[in-house]
C-alpha cells in the first residue's frame, strides 16, 4: 500500500520503518521542512541514535504526500492531531483509513483523538493503535504486541494487516474509547510514578500508583463508554507497565525530575519532547469532575502540575485517605 506516515518523531519514525519493512511504499512527513531535510542528509533520527534510515524511505514536509495514499497514520503530539487532519481533508482519497498512533484526549473538547479526527475527516475509517511500545526499542526490532481499534471491525482487520509483522504482533479490538482512555491517562500515572522515584520512594510506592492508578483509568474509562476488560490488556496495564518502569519514557523522566525539586515547567521544558502526561492531568481532571469519577492520583498529580502542591504532602494525603475495602472497585 501506499502509506504516508505524519510526524516525523521518534515513534513516526519507527512505524515508518516497519511499515517500509512489511513492504509497503513510505513517506515520512515533518512540520518544517528543515527536518525533513535532515533527515533526509543524515539518514538518522536524532532521537533514535543508531537507527538508520533506509534510501527507500521517502521525506517531506508537504502536505500534499497523503494524495494517493491508502493509510495515513497520524504521528504528531496530541495537541496537532485535529490540526493535522483538517490540512488533508480536501488531499485524501475517498475511503482512506487515518490511524492515529498519538496517545493523549483533546484539551478544548476532552474528545479522545480519533473523534476529534473523525469531526475533521467525516466519511473516513478511522482507528488507533495502541500499547506497550517504545518507539526506541519498535526502532530496533525488539518484539513488540500493540492494539489496533476501530469501531468497524473490518478497519481494525485492515490495520492488523498492515501493520503485523515477524517483530511487531497486533490484536483487535472494537472498544476504541477504552484504548484511546489507556492511553492517554497512562501517562498522568507514569508522570506520578517518576515524582515517586524522584522522592526517593520505593517499590512498593510504585506498585501502589500503578494498581490503584489502573483502577482510576478504568472508572473513568468504563464512565466513557469502554470495557473495563480492556484495561486488562496490552493498551492498559500493559502499556502503563512499560510506561512507568522505563527511562525511555518521557513522562517518567518529567516526574523523576520534579520529585527532586526541579519546577514543573522547566522540568517539561527539559524533556525536550511533548510531555502527554502534563496536559492530560488537566483534561483528566475536568472528565473526571463532570462525570462524578473519583480520581485521587490524578486529581492528586493535577494539584502537584497545575497548582503547585508539595509532592510529599500529596503523598501523605494520598496514604491517608478514608478507609476502603478494595474489591468495592474491583474492576475486571
Amino acid at each position: 500500500m501506499n502509506i504516508t506516515v505524519l510526524g516525523s518523531g521518534g515513534w513516526g519514525t519507527a512505524l515508518a520503518l516497519l511499515l517500509l519493512e512489511n513492504g509497503h511504499a513510505v513517506t515520512l512527513w515533518s512540520h518544517r521542512e528543515e527536518e525533513a531535510a535532515a533527515l533526509r542528509e543524515r539518514g538518522e533520527n536524532s532521537v533514535l541514535p543508531g537507527v538508520l534510515l533506509p534510501k527507500g524511505l521517502k521525506f517531506t514536509a508537504d502536505i500534499a504526500c497523503v494524495k494517493g495514499c491508502q493509510a495515513v497514520v497520524l504521528a504528531t503530539p496530541s495537541f496537532a492531531a485535529r490540526s493535522t487532519a483538517r490540512q488533508m481533508k480536501e488531499l485524501l482519497e475517498p475511503g482512506a483509513v487515518v490511524i492515529s498512533v498519538s496517545k493523549g484526549i483533546e484539551k478544548d473538547t476532552s474528545l479522545t483523538l480519533t473523534e476529534a479526527i473523525g469531526e475533521e475527516l467525516p466519511g473516513h475509517p478511522v482507528a488507533a493503535l495502541s500499547g506497550p511500545s517504545h518507539a526506541e526499542e519498535v526502532g530496533r526490532h525488539i518484539p513488540t504486541a500493540v492494539v489496533a481499534a476501530a469501531k468497524d471491525k473490518a478497519v481494525a482487520g485492515l490495520v492488523q494487516d498492515i501493520f503485523m509483522s515477524q517483530r511487531f504482533r497486533v490484536y483487535t479490538t472494537d472498544d476504541v474509547v477504552g484504548v484511546e482512555l489507556g492511553a492517554a491517562l497512562k501517562n498522568v500515572i507514569a508522570l506520578s510514578a517518576g515524582v515517586s522515584d524522584g522522592l526517593g520512594l520505593g517499590d512498593n510506592t510504585k506498585a501502589m500508583l500503578m494498581t490503584r492508578g489502573l483502577t482510576e483509568i478504568a472508572r473513568l474509562g468504563e464512565a466513557m463508554g469502554g470495557r473495563k476488560e480492556t484495561f486488562a490488556g496490552l493498551a492498559g496495564v500493559g502499556d502503563l507497565i512499560v510506561t512507568c518502569t522505563s527511562m525511555h519514557s518521557r513522562n517518567r523522566r518529567c516526574g523523576i525530575l520534579i520529585g527532586k525539586g526541579t519546577p514543573v515547567e522547566e522540568a517539561v521544558k527539559e524533556i525536550g519532547m511533548v510531555v502527554e502526561g502534563y496536559y492530560a492531568a488537566a483534561t483528566a481532571k475536568t472528565l473526571a469532575d463532570k462525570l462524578g469519577v473519583e480520581m485521587p492520583i490524578t486529581n492528586a498529580a493535577y494539584q502537584v502540575l497545575y497548582e503547585g502542591k508539595d509532592p510529599r504532602a500529596a503523598v501523605t494525603e494520598l496514604m491517608t485517605r478514608d478507609k476502603k475495602p478494595e474489591n468495592e472497585e474491583s474492576w475486571v
